[in-house]
């Protein structure tokens, strides 16, 4: 069975220490037989305070990392860079890796590895906010701060937060391929594949409610994607000018009718390629796209692989190692 070991050292924060147990926990092989094994550590075996006010207690100390097939440093809340030396703890129980391990970061355990000397010359990536800091302390690493994670072979790295159950679904989707992958997802309540090449965070405004708004057009809409819709019909629907409709629209969801609308006949097309064998003209056809030429350009756009890479990359084994997988529908 394939060992998981993760670290967790002082100030560990706790909501992606518990990603790799949930998510490594919950994959079992086709006879109901656990794929995982996920063992929890710390250097010396002893408490070690979190990044909230509670410590948490493990069973095992840093011996048990000689015995990984994986390990994951979980998140910490205040990073560690070059300029501080590794602290003594944390260097020895890195030292117990045997050649051949799969290290893993999740957040910004990515500055321990990067301090350990274990991502120079390796592409990473850590959470945004903590981007420009990484960089000044480790030059060495080619960082790319606007991705969910990057698969490196034996190294991996995530993004912060909910980008480290993304890194755990692709290791699972890696190893055993996506039903498993899939299955795991379905019981976390989570996409089974997110785009690892969007934007970490993306700020939007919250428009101010109104009296009246174009909810019901855009209802109207989703039943009408695989026929052409004009911007007048929309706003007949709304019982609104063109004008103030396409003020109201642009408000509301922070995109124009056309962006929007662009942006539901790709979800349609990303889930019907996910889920059905329909040919890839008929696939435009019920998005609305008209043809497969649109729909290969509009994709490729988006997310810079065609229809028919998305389709065998999602139901398939194959993955890009920069973490750039479409992303699952979210309906």
């Amino acid at each position: 069975m394939h060992r998981v070991v993760v670290l967790a050292l002082p100030g560990v924060v706790p909501f992606e220490l518990g990603i790799p147990a949930k998510a490594f926990g919950l994959a079992f092989g086709p006879d109901r037989n656990r794929l995982y094994e996920v063992i929890t550590c710390t250097p010396d075996g002893q408490p070690v305070r979190t990044s909230e006010d509670f410590s948490i207690a493990v069973e095992h100390d840093a011996s048990v990392i000689a015995t990984a097939d994986t390990l994951i440093v979980a998140a910490i809340d205040d990073p560690i860079g070059a300029s501080d030396p590794l602290p003594e703890p944390v260097a020895a129980a890195l030292a117990q890796l045997r050649p051949g391990t799969r290290m893993v970061s999740i957040c910004t355990a990515s500055f321990v590895l990067a301090a350990a000397g274990l991502l120079d010359g390796r592409p990473a990536t850590t959470h945004w906010f903590h981007a420009e800091r990484f960089r000044e302390l480790h030059p060495r690493t080619p960082l790319d701060p606007d991705v969910l994670y990057v698969d490196d072979g034996d190294v991996l790295t995530s993004a912060g937060a909910a980008a480290g159950m993304d890194l755990c679904l692709h290791l699972i989707r890696h190893d055993h391929g996506s039903e498993i992958a899939n299955q795991v997802a379905r019981l976390c309540v989570v996409p089974p594949w997110r785009d690892g090449g969007q934007a970490q965070y993306i700020a939007r405004p919250v428009p101010d409610a109104t009296g009246s708004d174009t909810a019901g057009a855009r209802e109207w809409a989703l039943r009408q994607l695989h026929q052409p819709i004009k911007l007048a019909q929309l706003a007949t629907q709304a019982g609104m000018s063109v004008r103030t409709f396409s003020r109201r629209f642009l408000a509301e969801t922070g995109q124009t009718p056309g962006q929007w609308l662009t942006a539901q006949r790709l979800e349609l097309a990303r889930r019907l390629l996910e889920s059905s064998d329909l040919p890839v003209d008929r696939v435009a056809e019920h998005a609305g796209f008209g043809s497969a030429s649109s729909l290969r350009q509009h994709l490729a756009a988006a997310i810079g692989v065609s229809p028919a890479v998305y389709r065998r990359t999602f139901q398939g084994r194959n993955h890009d190692r920069t973490g750039r997988q479409p992303l699952s529908a979210a309906g």
